[in-house]
């Protein structure tokens, strides 16, 4: 078994499950267990100045090997999702896939007529689950694939480089993984993000993001006697969705297409709260959507009373496009290096978000690198190990373009 998926099989052991709604980083104590294990490894590699801080950010460098050269950096996020428990992880592999649906347990199964993808990995070795937990594909393959980097650039000091600089966050799944990350004490020039999908994958378009909260306060009453006093709102609440676009909606959009989602709904007749989180790729339309949001409190508000809907919007990131294309350089370097190892590039929009966005705003350029991983955030999430293995080839690859001719 090669070291890159000895250290992913290792790493997914770890229960990193990141909690939504936590003000404190990071957001579960136990993502400190992977943490320390973490820099205990980078130590032993020989890397320097390793240290996990207090808001469980894990920072380590490679002495350049040459002078006057700029410094790399690589970035990838120790938590998984809140949607699936990452606990007690029992992963395997499927050698040799032959096609057809991989059944992970009597009652689920990944199928080839929902999932048409697994069609193009027939004949590769497949780390998958029992079906019962995520497998932290996302983003551990993205750890592991940057640690064997490491492991490869110490042991070769005649590949010319400048300063590696290696960073792991916590909460990037619950929207906080670049809040405390330390820029000027990372001290790159520039980045990659090692978090994204498929092999071949490169990103450095993705939304721009807000959350928003509808807050309704009704008018509760005694229903026999509640003609023309009762404001019902979880009733308001319907008809406030309702004036957004139904067919912007997550199950109706691809590619660029932004879209508001409803992600809870929760109330009774005096009051109910509806959450949001709003996407688009190009800011005049993500700037329209939210004024929308805000047409339709104020139509609520005329129809049902000033002050029966309180709309409060929270801007999340922006898109790292504007950020990176300066810097387009990153971009060029990440094909010819997938060119130079028979990986066909595709450079997609993230239907999503990265640290590398946030990142990008805070001085740190930083597309975002495939990690070879299929259906994030489920148990039905998978890895080919020839994906780990080539992206870690990647990443080395990109070391090496990265100074050429410097």
């Amino acid at each position: 078994m090669s070291k890159v998926v000895e250290r992913f099989l290792k790493y997914v052991s770890y229960d990193t499950q990141s909690k939504e709604g936590e003000k404190k980083i990071p957001s579960t104590e136990k993502q400190f267990a992977l943490a320390d294990a973490l820099a205990a490894e980078m130590k032993a590699l020989g890397m320097a100045d390793v240290k996990v801080d207090g808001q469980c950010y894990v920072y380590g460098f490679l002495p350049e090997t040459a002078p006057n050269l700029p410094a790399l950096g690589f970035i990838a996020h120790m938590d998984t999702s809140p949607e699936v428990s990452g606990k007690d992880v029992l992963a395997r592999v499927l050698y040799d896939y032959p096609g057809g649906d991989i059944y992970l347990n009597r009652e689920l199964s990944i199928d080839e007529e929902t999932f048409p993808a697994i069609r193009e990995l027939v004949g590769q070795d497949l780390i998958v689950t029992d079906g019962k937990t995520l497998l932290g594909a996302d983003d551990k393959a993205g750890i592991a694939e940057i640690m064997t980097m490491c492991e490869y650039l110490l042991a070769h000091p005649e590949i010319r480089r400048g300063k590696i600089c290696v960073g792991f966050t916590p909460d990037e799944e619950v929207g906080a993984g670049a809040d405390g990350f330390d820029v000027a004490g990372f001290g790159a020039d520039f980045a990659y993000t090692v978090d994204g999908g498929r092999l071949g994958e490169l990103e450095y378009e993705n939304f721009n993001a807000c959350n928003a909260v509808a807050s309704i306060r009704g008018a509760s009453i005694h229903p026999g006697s509640a003609k023309g006093k009762m404001k019902n709102a979880i009733r308001i609440g319907e008809e406030y969705d309702a004036l957004l676009p139904a067919f912007e909606r997550p199950e109706h959009t691809e590619k660029y297409e932004g879209f508001f989602h409803l992600l809870s709904f929760a109330g009774k007749t005096d009051k109910a709260e509806l959450r949001y989180i709003v996407r688009d790729h190009d800011k005049t339309r993500f700037e329209a959507r939210k004024k929308l949001m805000r047409k339709a409190a104020e139509y609520i508000n005329l129809r049902y009373g000033e002050g029966t809907l309180k709309l409060s919007i929270r801007d999340s990131y922006y898109n790292m496009k504007e950020q990176i294309l300066p810097h387009f350089h990153l971009i060029e370097t990440a094909v010819a290096a997938m060119e130079a190892l028979d990986i066909k590039p595709e450079i997609v929009p993230v239907r999503g978000g990265t640290d590398g966005a946030r990142l990008s705003y805070m001085g740190l350029p930083c597309p975002n690198l495939c990690t070879g991983g299929y259906f994030f955030h489920g148990p039905r999430e998978l890895i080919p190990v020839q994906s780990l293995e080539k992206v870690s080839e990647l990443l080395v690859e990109i070391v090496k373009r990265t100074y050429e001719g410097r």
